[in-house]
């Protein structure tokens, strides 16, 4: 990931362009290691995002909506308290470190005005957000650093705040082109240039190293202890191309994406290094592009931990069903021999006359086998030949309701772990967090979770569906969950629209929305292929999908949510795939 610090110059600048004397209206704390500051001015307001996550640590404006907790944490109250109406001064960055100071101007409880800072540490798993006073005490932060931590550098409230310590490294905005080369050759040893560039420059990625590197050889290996005239004037030409950029905030942000379009690298100039095999395209700002390579991975993030203790209870549930109908199976094996103890009855019954009292066996002939085969029956000799009979019968008796409770209770942990099943491919497939909350909301209903608080929250109004809308006008409806597939199949849609499921496999209800037309293929193909990729088998092959019309969908009585039967359908077979959902308004 290059949000080195250069690529950190340049988004200072874009803050101190749109933000510098702007306001900070409101303060949110979507998660414990992340702030979102609204700021407004009197061109508008803008949202400024810091994260301190380990693997995406950022800050930019961000045109993305966070999801904010019902009760904000205790250190979104303290800024809010302490931050509020503060005005954005200046924002400062040590040389080229990976760091930003945001420097506010506001008023203390008497009216006085204090000056606060922000400072945005953004170096990996070490990024931190630290609040710090006008004297340099630190108020408070998003991740404290004591003593067990840390016996290099605290962070507490209540001490002073210092800077990390200041890597051995040449500044560019101090140093030419010429004294960067000096210092590679150098080193001892022989390196590849882009580790030894890494190794010497202040604030620059790998993939610029790289970058350098793949330029100074015209794509071939480079080596700090062989460079050649040739090379090292080529070197100096690129170096100073980068450090023109890193001083007058001259470069233009690109994103690296493979080729299902996934980003996978950022930078603040045109990559060259990585040939066809991948994408490099320039986007309209620094903060835009650090929203596209974060958002879904930010939000990935997001759903996963707090989706952990659903996955875990959910599993534990599958287990102990699949446990207890193996259990079951096994049982249900042994009462198939009952047929032999009803005929054991009716054999000693039918011959009562020939059995002496006190034997403990008996060889009769079977007239239910039509060789009239002999058969050996065990005996009690405790008891009377009748009272033998009786056994026989009331064994069988017992091991026929055995069997009728058993494939009952069979059946019932099948759906029941059926059901559990399609929250599960629910819960792997939620795209925010309201989803997981209805989810949850879900499971409380079905006796799976307790309350939180052990007090009923009022509940938020229902998601609406997925929506989608095909080139030929149809609306196609994707249910997020088991009670919303119940709503969109059972109340909203229409008896003649078109019902869409995964044959046999936990998925979303799918609806085309006929309004009396006739349906033509292509959309058949898109909903068909929405239903796939809204299923457990999303990363499938070929996925056999059902379709009918909604009259012929029902669903049994007691049946847990989500769970129909449907007749009528037909099959067809398609790739999951993912379609741009409509905006919902």
């Amino acid at each position: 990931m290059a949000l080195d610090g250069i690529f950190l110059r340049h988004i200072k600048k874009e803050l101190e362009q749109r933000l510098i004397d702007s306001k900070v209206d409101k303060i949110y704390q979507p998660t414990k290691d992340q702030l979102v500051l609204s700021m407004r001015s009197r061109e508008g307001s803008e949202l400024l995002l810091i994260s301190a996550r380990a693997n995406s640590p950022r800050i930019n404006i961000t045109a993305v909506k966070p999801e904010n907790p019902k009760v904000p944490p205790m250190l979104c109250m303290l800024l809010r308290k302490r931050l509020s109406g503060a005005r954005l001064r200046a924002v400062t960055q040590p040389e080229l470190e990976r760091m930003l100071m945001l420097e506010f101007e506001g008023k203390n409880e008497l009216g006085d005005t204090v000056k606060l800072c922000l400072a945005v540490e953004i170096m990996g798993q070490y990024s931190n957000i630290i609040f710090i006073d006008e004297n340099g005490i630190i108020i408070d932060s998003v991740k404290r650093v004591d003593a067990s931590m840390s016996s290099q550098r605290l962070v507490l409230p209540g001490i002073r705040y210092e800077l990390p310590p200041k890597q051995s490294k040449l500044c560019v905005l101090e140093h030419d082109a010429d004294e960067i080369i000096s210092a590679v050759e150098a080193l001892p040893g022989s390196k590849p240039l882009s580790k030894a560039l890494l190794s010497v420059i202040q604030g620059v990625s790998p993939i610029i190293c790289r970058e350098l590197e793949y330029l100074t050889g015209r794509g071939a290996d480079v080596f700090s202890d062989s460079l050649d005239e040739e090379k090292r004037t080529r070197l100096s030409y690129f170096l100073k191309r980068d450090i023109k950029a890193a001083r007058e905030c001259s470069g233009e942000p690109f994103i690296i994406t493979d080729q299902s379009k996934k980003p996978i690298d950022l930078t603040f100039e045109h990559i060259q290094q990585y040939g066809s095999g991948r994408s490099v395209k320039e986007t309209d700002s620094f903060s835009e592009l650090l929203d596209i390579y974060y958002a879904k991975k930010d939000n990935a993030e997001i759903i996963r931990s707090k989706s952990e203790d659903l996955n875990k209870l959910l599993s534990n549930a599958a287990s102990r069903l699949i446990k207890k109908i193996y259990i079951q199976t096994e049982e249900l094996k042994t009462c198939a021999d009952r047929e032999r103890l009803r005929i054991s009855g009716d054999l000693i019954q039918a011959n009562l006359y020939r059995i002496e009292r006190g034997s403990s066996e008996i060889e009769v002939e079977n007239f239910y086998d039509e060789n009239m085969s002999l058969i050996k029956i065990k005996l009690d000799p405790a008891i009377s030949p009748a009272a033998n009979a009786q056994r026989y019968y009331k064994s069988y008796q017992k091991a026929k309701t055995a069997e009728q409770v058993l494939r009952e209770q069979i059946e019932k942990a099948e759906n029941e772990l059926d059901y559990v099943s399609s929250v599960l491919d629910a819960v792997s497939r939620a795209e925010n967090t309201r989803e997981l909350e209805e989810i949850r909301n879900e499971l409380v209903e079905q006796g799976y979770l307790r309350i939180r608080g052990g007090k009923k929250q009022k509940a938020d109004k229902p998601l609406p569906p997925k929506e989608y809308t095909s080139d030929s006008g149809f609306r196609i409806l994707v249910g997020r969950n088991n009670k919303q597939n119940d709503r969109l199949t059972l109340r909203q849609a229409d008896k003649n629209d078109i019902w869409f499921h995964t044959k046999d496999i936990p998925g979303s209800h799918t609806v085309i929305v006929t309004e009396g037309r006739e349906v033509d293929d292509a959309t058949m193909l898109v909903a068909a292929s929405l239903a796939a990729y809204n299923s457990k088998a999303r990363e499938a092959g070929k996925v056999p999908v059902d379709f009918t019309r909604i009259r012929y969908v029902s669903k049994p009585q007691g049946s847990k949510p989500g769970m129909v039967i449907y007749v009528n359908q037909q099959t067809m077979f398609v790739e999951p795939r993912e379609y741009a959902e409509k905006e919902n308004k």
